[in-house]
């Protein structure tokens, strides 16, 4: 974290780039965002990183912003209110410090965001097509509590720091920090989006690493006592 004073009305956008062709694409609907009124905003690009949160810890110590957005190069932000949208559902509860478009109210127990039954709101792209993902919400109030969010997007409005000592690749790197964040108290959501907010262009994961973090994840998370009781029928 930073030792100088937090920007309040300031907003980072932080990606991690290894393909600038990628990122440019994603770029010109940053462009397009409508900035609200009173704030500003940056993009912290990170090159030749070793891993995500490494790129993440790098960023977030260099921003003064209250507000960080991280996501992926292939990640689009399609909603132009995206920055409204996000500050909206930080006003409803100071509790809030993570929110994601796609998350697990309740994770499976092997440490898969994919087995879980998911909440949230995306358009998945990959070289043959265009899919439409909506998953359920368990709440109409503007946003469902959830254990964790996909690190396709995650935005903060506090900073905590990412697990580069466990996680030194691209993967389980977002599970790990929403699971901090709810280890420090503070809630991790994903909004009522009516419309996907994000396109993410499709990316294969690496097969044998991800078993790998898997393991670490779960035993450093799943199979700790102060997670192992949470019951999120209890916390409706």
């Amino acid at each position: 974290m930073l030792d100088t004073q937090t920007d309040n009305k300031k907003i980072s956008f932080i990606v991690s780039i290894s393909d600038e062709t990628e990122f440019k694409e994603a770029a010109l609907y940053l462009n397009k965002m409508r900035l609200p009124e009173g704030y500003t905003r940056d993009i912290i690009p990170i090159y030749d990183c070793k891993s995500m949160a490494q790129a993440y810890n790098q960023a977030m110590n260099q921003s003064d912003a209250k507000y960080k957005i991280y996501f992926r190069q292939d990640v689009m932000i399609i909603n132009p209110n995206f920055l409204s949208d996000i500050l909206t559902v930080f006003s409803m509860d100071p509790k809030i410090g993570m929110l994601g478009v796609v998350g697990a109210p309740k994770l499976s127990k092997s440490g898969i965001l994919s087995y879980s039954q998911c909440v949230g709101n995306l358009y998945s792209y990959d070289n043959e097509n265009i899919d439409f993902k909506s998953y359920a919400y368990r709440k109409e109030d503007g946003y469902t509590e959830v254990e964790c969010v996909s690190g396709l997007i995650m935005v903060t409005s506090q900073d905590l720091p990412w697990r580069e000592d466990l996680f030194d690749g691209d993967l389980y790197y977002d599970l790990a920090q929403s699971f901090e964040f709810r280890k420090h108290g503070y809630k991790v959501v994903v909004p009522n989006q009516l419309k996907p907010w994000c396109i993410d262009d499709k990316i294969e994961d690496n097969v044998w690493a991800f078993d790998t973090y898997r393991k670490i994840f779960v035993d450093e998370y799943l199979k700790k006592s102060q997670f192992m009781a949470y019951d999120w029928k209890e916390n409706q």
